[in-house]
């Protein structure tokens, strides 16, 4: 199969270029003007249009099971929503249960993920530690493609990764060529205010952004950074929500110090009003973790973003529908975290952010596609127009305009956190390797047709620091 896509301008992360983008047999052969193709290629016509790399998401949950339920978003309906919303790639997460080894956890992702309408691929979570942990995760990275990690500092009494999981997870990220990952929030913290506020009567939504005020997030990311540079690995902090959070990143990179910050479109625009909304299903299907901030942190991670100090965009796409939600109505901690936001990203990113002027359409590109592949590795295979590179496109309208709803979004959920935004920027046709898969409002995923993605570690230099690290370090004194 092949297609044109003509008279529209290329954005990338680094550049804008008036092009036509050729594509065939699921790759980018040719970008230029007036291009000769066949007579038989499809052609789209993007006059007054941009032609981008598709959306990456590197931070979703589909088909999560987790609080004593299940995400209502599996990796078909998932995937389909994100094609509809300009995303051609997912980073998703396998997260094994305590003491399950990591194998078998990501076996049975993987055969979920085989639903998948769009490329994908997984961050391997760490929730334990033993020497079959240290086994598994030396497979994962040479024979099945996966060079991130994530560590969960939250979640007590079930996930929860402890200082000495991290120490001896870090080191082994470093010896692999990988990249640790973490949720930064402080578990024990949470887990007694959690215990206080309850206490103290307070059993409604409102409760959850008190017993995770943005200290606990600041302390455990620092925390988390302070442990990577000892252990001098890379680390990527996810969902960055508060300004304590981004302190810490900003001090550690202007160091020197290789630390990444992703921080979610949610968390950009919507404020903790939310939890104190009359509604019950209202104010509990925007529960998450970490929570919606108040205006000020949402004002920090936009300069953020704008300062290079955060460098991804993601949604921590986790769907749970109101009555999921209603297990936790008498006490908020058994509400379970997640939202949705995979089809609304990119629309909102660039409504909120290029046509307030806080972006531009570069950076615009850089925080929603670029910046994703190149921190894990699959740069320029996705996340930019060049020739060689896989023919995720998205062909974008910047005077389009959508109203976003529920009732009419294509994401398995009966809420969405963006109800009634009017946004303007919006796809108009996405293509999966080759394949159109959504034009004007017609989604034409197919199920299964994603691929997943495997991603090579990092440069064997890191192996060198560790060595150098090692021999840097003081003798022991003799006694």
């Amino acid at each position: 199969m092949s297609i044109v896509i003509r008279g529209g301008t290329v954005v990338t992360a680094e550049h804008s270029f008036s092009a036509d983008v050729y594509c065939e047999n699921g790759k980018i052969v040719a970008v230029g003007e007036n291009l000769e193709v066949p007579s038989s290629a499809e052609v789209i016509d993007a006059t007054g249009q941009l032609i981008m790399p598709g959306g990456i998401d590197p931070h979703t949950h589909m088909q999560l099971p987790f609080m004593g339920t299940v995400a209502s978003e599996d990796f078909y309906t998932g995937t389909a929503a994100g094609l509809a919303g300009g995303n051609t790639s997912i980073i998703d997460f396998v997260i094994p249960a305590p003491q399950q080894p990591l194998m078998e956890a990501y076996n049975q992702w993987r055969e979920w993920s085989e639903k998948s309408a769009a490329d994908y691929g997984f961050h391997v979570a760490v929730t334990w530690w033993d020497e079959s942990v240290k086994k598994d995760m030396e497979s994962l990275v040479k024979d099945h493609g996966i060079n991130s990690f994530k560590h969960f500092m939250a979640y007590k009494n079930a996930i929860m990764a402890d200082d000495e999981i991290l120490i001896n997870s870090f080191k082994q990220c470093m010896q692999l060529g990988a990249m640790a990952t973490v949720h930064a929030e402080n578990g024990e913290l949470v887990f007694q205010l959690q215990k206080e506020i309850l206490a103290q009567g307070i059993t409604g939504p409102e409760g959850h952004p008190l017993s995770r005020p943005p200290i606990v997030e600041g302390e455990a990311a620092n925390r988390a950074i302070q442990i990577a540079q000892v252990m001098n690995v890379p680390i990527y902090i996810v969902h960055v929500s508060c300004k304590e959070s981004l302190e810490a990143i900003t001090r550690a990179r202007n160091e020197g110090q290789r630390v990444f910050g992703e921080c979610l479109a949610g968390h950009l625009v919507i404020d903790d009003s939310v939890y104190r909304h009359p509604d019950f299903a209202f104010a509990a299907a925007h529960v998450m973790s970490p929570p919606f901030r108040s205006k000020e942190h949402q004002d920090a991670l936009w300069k953020g973003l704008q300062s290079g100090n955060l460098q991804t965009t993601a949604t921590d796409h986790c769907c749970f529908c109101a009555p999921q939600k209603a297990a936790g109505k008498e006490n908020f901690t058994l509400i379970p975290n997640g939202t949705a936001g995979i089809e609304d990203r990119m629309a909102i990113m660039w409504d909120a952010g290029v046509n307030t002027g806080k972006l531009t359409m570069n950076e615009f590109v850089a925080v929603t596609s670029a910046n994703a592949a190149k921190i894990f590795n699959i740069y320029p295979q996705k996340g930019s127009v060049t020739v060689g590179a896989d023919a995720d496109l998205v062909v974008w309208d910047p005077a389009g305009t959508r109203t976003i709803s529920a009732k009419t979004h294509h994401q398995n959920i009966d809420f969405n956190i963006f109800e009634g935004r009017t946004v303007t920027g919006i796809p108009t046709h996405t293509l999966s390797r080759g394949n159109l898969v959504y034009k004007d409002g017609d989604l034409r995923a197919v199920k299964g047709a994603g691929k997943y993605v495997k991603r090579k570690p990092f440069s064997p230099v890191f192996k060198a620091m560790t060595k150098q690290a090692q021999i840097n370090q003081p003798s022991a004194v003799k006694r």
